[in-house]
């Protein structure tokens, strides 16, 4: 029964994709975690579960990074680009406290696509730095960062990686005692952040789970470690005539207009037996948080008929309110189908909105975004050696921005794409191979208000991968990758034209821009074993028609022009880490840690890619036992002074943390309590990739408490 419900689902959702162009809001998608639902439901931290089937980090060809467990637990921020900042490979935007994604390799957005179980995000924060992606860090149960082929299962333009938040709103499992349930509470001394987070799960009528989850959390302003302003800027504001201006010069501590407030709550259901699952879930999400103010402290003269303006010490502190509905099928079936194992599949749909308020309380801009996005997954039965999946995506996205301030045209984008991730496995010998071919069409109305005539462009992208790993030694493995990629350009890379209060930009696109293509190259050196842990990767990719932003140095409507290009482009770099047990002393084993990153980004005869993150180098030393675990590290971040014309250097910084875990009712209970300290010495950081970072350093000194419950 159950598998000819879900085979009779795949065929009825897969029919509109082919049927409708423009709105095809029901097709199926597979299950992004390969795992076996029966078999893991927290899978340990060295297992990657996103892709075909779940496999060691050793066997995933490209740098891989993840974060589950206790560690997700110690680096659990409101966002999802603070929460991984601390991974290898991994920076983040930090615009602010409230609004931050990952930066894979140097690269955000389209480049480094985030995913809840193999699904889009479906919002807007590619669109703006400002945006926040509606992921919550406070419901997933594991995070894990994919390179290599098994990227372009979900990606076309995947040369910076793929992040996969993985939660259980959709059950995968029976639990094995009548009520499972798991909360968290968190408070952080920065900004006052208190949370809460609670989820449980109870099986009904056999086969049948219900699952219900929640969260709300709250801050106050960022408490930074030092000035809010760089020293340039607090010269500059220092020197002025206008007492005003001169104010701006001693801002210190807090960063104003960075408060948020954020809730979270979903339900679900899904029948489950020893031959796949189907679920369903409904989530709402809601968070009202405040942009980094960024501060005039330059006087501009502007032409307006006879009357001369200025820019003065204070800049519209803008709040944003954004609400998501969201609604996500999941399903799995083993098949007797000859050649094929198991049938996967995934849809979500959301209805988004936000509202840009102003600081006088009114809501200046609005943008609505409806999307849907699905997949299918044919896994193939293994035969031998060989192994493999192939199948279908699509998706498809309205955008529109009601307001004075708005910077796009309404706009409808949907993507088609047929995917194969082919593996072979001679025990010492690995290889894989991907292939990814999407179409990409995307149509913005006329729209007089912004000057934008009606435009049609239509990309199609062919991006493939080939890899392989050998093996050195038992647990040692050598790997090499090949790519090459297109990548479409993005809505508001074609037709962006206008000021944003949000990144307080304003925002020009290009319609005439081509496929971006980029060529990649990959090495991998992965190993663990008794005591040791060893995991490096050095790449190498140049791209052809890249698209970048820059500011111009204009100033249209009062604001800094930001103007997309087009280039050739070069970026190299590596990041590596590793871990060694050092002694055995009584119950405690001690390891020491290390990590470096480095990113090297490079516009064929202009000069530097904007924001790109510094060298970076982290060491930590860990006595681990059953019940009690304490950590001590330290970061730096080295001077980025590869800077583009209008781009500011970035000084260096080096952070202190720490932090206790202990399990009160010892080391079988699933209760645990978390202490920690972060930038223990109260230093001014300020993150090179982020728009903001002269205006809204880091947090400065940060104690937490986290308690965490597992019934």
């Amino acid at each position: 029964m159950l598998r000819t419900l879900l085979l009779a689902t795949v065929s009825l959702t897969a029919l509109p994709a082919h049927a409708e162009e423009r709105a095809s809001p029901d097709l199926s998608g597979p299950d992004a975690p390969a795992a076996d639902p029966q078999e893991h439901d927290q899978p340990n931290q060295e297992i990657v579960v996103t892709g075909t089937r779940a496999r060691a980090t050793a066997d995933v060809l490209g740098g891989t990074a993840v974060l589950a467990a206790e560690e997700l637990t110690r680096e659990m921020r409101p966002t999802i680009g603070e929460t991984l900042a601390s991974q290898p490979g991994v920076s983040a935007t930090s615009f602010g406290p409230n609004a931050s994604r990952p930066v894979l390799r140097g690269f955000t957005g389209d480049r480094a696509r985030l995913l809840i179980d193999g699904i889009g995000s479906i919002d807007v924060s590619n669109t703006s730095a400002d945006h926040a992606a509606i992921i919550n860090p406070l419901t997933a149960d594991r995070i894990e960062v994919l390179r290599g082929p098994s990227a372009l299962l979900f990606s076309p333009s995947s040369i910076g990686g793929v992040v996969n938040v993985i939660d259980s709103r959709i059950p995968r499992r029976l639990p094995e005692s009548p009520l499972h349930a798991d909360g968290i509470a968190t408070y952080g001394s920065a900004s006052d952040e208190r949370s809460v987070s609670g989820a449980v799960d109870v099986p009904v009528a056999g086969k049948l789970v219900v699952h219900a989850d929640g969260s709300w959390s709250k801050t106050g302003d960022l408490r930074s470690g030092g000035y809010v302003l760089t020293p340039a800027l607090r010269a500059q504001a220092a020197a002025s005539d206008e007492a005003e201006i001169q104010e701006l010069a001693g801002l210190k501590g807090k960063i104003p207009n960075t408060a948020a407030r954020t809730w979270d709550i979903a339900g679900g259901a899904a029948i489950v037996d020893e031959r796949g699952s189907l679920g369903f879930s409904v989530a709402r999400y809601d968070s009202l948080y405040g942009v980094p103010i960024r501060y005039a402290v330059e006087e501009h003269d502007h032409d307006h008929g006879d009357e001369e303006e200025h820019d003065h010490g204070h800049a519209e502190g803008v709040r944003l309110h954004a609400k998501q509905t969201r609604f996500d099928v999941r399903g799995d079936v083993l098949t007797e189908t000859a050649g094929i194992h198991q049938i996967r599949m995934r849809l979500a749909a959301a209805d988004y909105r936000h509202d840009e308020i102003e600081d006088t309380g009114e809501i200046g801009t609005t943008f609505y975004s409806q999307g849907f996005e699905g997949r299918v997954e044919l896994v193939q039965e293994t035969h031998g050696e060989w192994e493999g999946v192939t199948g279908g995506q699509f998706s498809t996205r309205n955008t529109r921005i009601v307001g004075e301030e708005k910077f796009l045209p309404r706009t409808e984008s949907n993507q088609y794409g047929l995917f194969t991730l082919q593996s072979l496995d001679f025990g010492k010998l690995k290889a894989e191979a991907a292939l990814r071919y999407e179409h990409n069409s995307l149509r913005a109305q006329a729209d007089e208000d912004i000057g934008n005539p009606r435009l049609d462009r239509g990309f199609d992208s062919v991006s493939a991968s080939l890899g392989a790993s050998y093996a050195l030694a038992d647990h040692l493995r050598l790997g090499v990758n090949a790519s090459r990629s297109e990548r479409a350009p993005t809505q508001e890379e074609l037709f962006a034209n206008g000021p944003h209060a949000g990144t307080q930009a304003f925002e020009i696109g290009n319609p005439d821009f081509t496929t971006e293509k980029a060529w990649g190259l990959e090495g991998t050196l992965k190993g663990s074993g008794d005591g040791w842990s060893l995991s490096a990767a050095a790449y190498y990719n140049w791209f052809t028609d890249y698209i970048y932003d820059s500011p111009t140095g204009a100033i249209e409507d009062d604001l800094p022009v930001f103007q997309y290009n087009q280039a050739d482009a070069r970026y190299y770099g590596f990041e590596v880490q590793g871990s060694a047990r050092l002694a055995r002393l009584g119950g405690f084993a001690v390891n020491a840690d290390a990590l470096a990153d480095y990113v090297h980004a490079e516009l064929v005869d202009q000069g530097p890619v904007p924001r790109i993150p510094p060298l970076r180098v982290m060491g930590g030393l860990e006595a681990q036992s059953d019940a009690l675990t304490g950590r001590v590290e330290v970061e730096h971040s080295f001077e980025q002074d590869r800077v583009t014309d209008f781009e500011t250097p970035t000084s260096g910084f080096t952070l202190v943390n720490a932090s206790i875990a202990w399990k009160p009712f010892g080391a079988g209970s699933n209760t645990s309590l978390m202490l920690s300290a972060n930038n223990i010495f109260d230093v001014e950081a300020r993150r090179h990739t982020s728009v903001l970072k002269d205006y809204a350093p880091l947090a400065g000194r940060d104690l937490r408490a986290t308690l965490r419950v597992q019934l």
